[in-house]
This record gives structure tokens, C-alpha cells and sequence, in this order.
């Protein structure tokens, strides 16, 4: 899977409130309306900057808090294409897998809002097309790469019953 977009840089730390705050959460389950809401908390015309395919990279500890899935749903609906952060909060991590939404963990330093991005998920490999540049990131499992392939953990379970290790 070959992903390609623009960068949205922020900080270390970003927990699940910032990512969709807690006003937002509870009134509805409606995903669509929860995006409109995504890191409005770190900056509040976010979700009208996003361009579909677009990326969030973050520094360290992406994802701490608590461990509601609205979170990277928030982040998926908004129309991002995958997360980029020196480290993720375990939890959050796997409920991005299990949701659909691609993350990738990678020395994040020298990225610089804006810039243009090309993520290879198979091979681990993140090319920054602005500044020509290429990192290194660790390929995700198979069995991680095949949940992403479905959209998430119930639409792989619907189409193949179990896993196939």
C-alpha cells in the first residue's frame, strides 16, 4: 500500500482529547460529525485545512489517554490517510489498525508542515518528495497489513472468518 499526501505537524504528547475532545465524543456516533471536530482543541481550523490523503506526523507518544476508538475513527473520517510519529501510544496504535487508519512509526524530526510525502507501508519506507529525503520505518506485520487491506479488524473477520498466521 503506497500512500501519498501532505504533511500536518504536531508535537509530542497529543493525547485522544486533543484528537477529538471529550465534548464531542459522547454526543454522537456519527463519525462524519466527530471529524468536523478532529485536533479543533491544538488548532481549531484543522479539519477545514485537511486535503484528502493528507498525513498527521507527531513526535512522541501519539495517542496517550484514554483508549475510545473515536479517536482514530475522528482521525480517518477527517480524510487522513495514515499517522506518522516517532512513538504511539500502545493502545492507540492497535485501535488505529483494528479501525482502518494506517500509522507508521519513524524518526518524524525533520518533517516540516507541508511537505510532500510518498509512504510505502510494505516496505517501510517514507520518501519526503519536498525535501528529497528518505526514511526508514519497520514494515508493519502481515497480518497488520492484511487488516488495513480490509479497512479494519470486523471487515477482515466478516470476509475471512479468522486469521490466517
Amino acid at each position: 500500500m503506497i500512500l501519498r499526501g501532505k504533511t500536518r505537524v504536531f508535537g509530542d504528547h497529543v493525547n485522544t482529547d486533543y484528537i477529538i475532545s471529550g465534548r464531542y465524543k459522547f454526543k454522537t456516533l456519527d463519525m462524519r460529525e466527530l471529524a468536523r471536530h478532529v485536533m479543533e482543541d491544538l488548532r481549531p481550523d484543522f479539519a477545514e485545512e485537511i486535503e484528502t490523503g493528507d498525513f498527521i506526523v507527531a513526535g512522541i507518544n501519539f495517542g496517550c489517554g484514554s483508549s475510545r476508538e473515536q479517536a482514530p475513527l475522528a482521525i480517518k473520517y477527517a480524510g487522513i490517510s495514515a499517522v506518522l510519529a516517532s512513538s504511539f501510544a500502545r493502545i492507540f496504535y492497535r485501535n488505529c489498525i483494528n479501525k482502518g487508519l494506517p500509522v507508521v512509526e519513524c524518526d518524524t524530526w525533520g518533517i516540516a508542515e507541508g511537505d510532500e510525502l510518498e509512504v510505502d507501508l510494505g516496505k517501510g519506507s517514507i520518501t519526503n518528495l519536498t525535501q528529497g529525503t528518505n526514511l526508514k520505518a519497520a514494515p508493519l506485520p502481515s497480518v497488520m497489513s492484511a487488516i488495513l487491506a480490509e479497512g479494519g479488524l470486523a471487515a477482515y473477520l466478516k470476509n475471512h472468518g479468522s486469521f490466517e498466521l
